[in-house]
């Protein structure tokens, strides 16, 4: 058995520290994510790798290559330079590291106005460090109860308790229907209509939580909102954004230690390197950077660590020994001790850029022979079931018994 490749990401930095410069590839990956509607088990991706070169660089390339293709798939001008949002800001307004700006509905962060409310769940949070979200969903107060039951089973799944809401359907707050306004006071009920901009007819979505949990979960809640509204019904604008400054780690609850957002050859930005060294890994940022369209991620790279005490650095962060280490990436560590050139890249998905040009809403339109949700293909029913004669070749025995069926 061997584990199928998600990127070529060690041996291109290999050729980089050889002396390959520049490198160019169209690279066939394999998927361990679920599948979805933009998702296929596996995929293409231009990928590419250069040394002595920079974040802006990088962004500049693929912004002139990015108009290029669009602009003659769609006909239309795409200027350039492409806004930049940072990873911190994007979560804080969009919900998202991948966000789509064009159904409005910004986040609000009310955790000053409502750190005394009567309402505990929002008080309590606060209390705790956490924080209060909104959004306006513009004119859906008249949303059904079927349609909350929706949401709020989104924000369950999401890790949220439930879902507060306001529906507003006249100036007078007496009218509202929430199951917590009347234990706001005037102030807080003002600090609301003034930073939501709450008119008749809005339907007004909290989240109460500490800050990242609080952004996700409102942040797929707006996203259904304009499911629900069809609020991109016939829209054809290309709303293309870089996303920068990701956090360098997360810590695993499950696993007791820090794991790479991205990977473990990112880079920290300059200002945070000697915390790394240090040992101090709380907040570390990452030259990284995504491109996103619409809502969809179009591809990622970094700027990578090119010394081997730096890289040394990030394993220890990342609970990797030295034993470890030099065992699973002494190639990389060995290389670095000659001298690697700063270097690199980033990739983008093929078949994701394609059905974005070609205005699809699905991956499988643009691919030959694609996978259902589950993996197969279906004109050929595979994958099927191994013979006993091919796993006999191939010296596996399968245990699996299986069950007489009940007449």
């Amino acid at each position: 058995f061997y584990a199928l490749p998600q990127a070529p990401q060690q041996y291109k930095q290999m050729l980089m520290v050889a002396g390959v410069e520049k490198y160019f590839q169209i690279a066939r990956c394999f998927r361990d994510e679920d599948l979805r509607a933009d998702r296929q088990p596996e995929f293409s991706q231009i990928d590419i790798e250069a040394s002595f070169i920079s974040q802006d660089d990088i962004i500049g390339m693929i912004e002139g290559m990015l108009s290029s293709m669009f602009s003659q798939a769609r006909g239309v001008e795409v200027p350039t330079p492409f806004e930049r949002l940072t990873w911190k800001d994007a979560m804080d307004r969009y919900g998202s590291d991948k966000p789509e700006r064009r159904i409005g509905m910004e986040m609000v962060d009310l955790t000053e106005d409502l750190k005394d409310c009567e309402f505990r769940v929002f008080s309590g949070t606060v209390a705790n460090g956490g924080v209060v979200k909104a959004i306006n969903a513009k004119g859906f107060a008249d949303i059904s109860t079927g349609q909350i039951d929706k949401l709020t089973k989104l924000a369950q799944e999401a890790g949220a308790k439930g879902l507060a809401y306001i529906q507003a359907r006249d100036t007078d707050r007496k009218t509202w229907r929430s199951p917590f306004v009347k234990r706001m006071t005037d102030s807080e009920v003002e600090a609301l209509r003034s930073k939501l901009n709450i008119e008749p007819g809005d339907l007004i979505l909290f989240a109460a939580d500490s800050w990242e949990p609080a952004c996700d979960v409102l942040g797929r809640i707006r996203l259904e909102v304009a499911s629900l509204k069809e609020l991109l019904k016939g829209n054809e604008e290309l709303d293309f954004l870089w996303v920068t400054e990701f956090p360098l780690l997360a810590y695993d609850e499950e696993e007791g230690r820090h794991v790479a957002v991205h990977h473990p050859f990112t880079r920290p930005l300059k200002e945070d390197e000697e915390k790394l060294r240090n040992g101090e890994l709380d907040g570390l940022r990452a030259q990284a950077y995504d491109v996103v369209l619409n809502g969809y991620e179009l591809g990622g790279g970094s700027i990578r660590i090119h010394e081997a005490d730096l890289q040394s650095s990030m394993f220890t962060a990342l609970g990797i020994s030295e034993e470890e280490a030099a065992e699973e990436f002494e190639h990389i560590l060995d290389a670095f001790k000659y001298g690697a050139p700063p270097h690199g890249g980033i990739a983008l998905g093929l078949d994701r850029v394609v059905m974005l040009a070609c205005k699809e809403n699905s991956i499988r339109e643009v691919i030959a022979f694609p996978k259902n949700n589950k993996g197969a293909e279906l004109m050929t029913s595979s994958p099927g079931t191994a013979t006993p004669i091919a796993l006999r070749d191939l010296r596996i025995k399968s245990t699996y018994v299986e069950k007489p069926k009940e007449e």
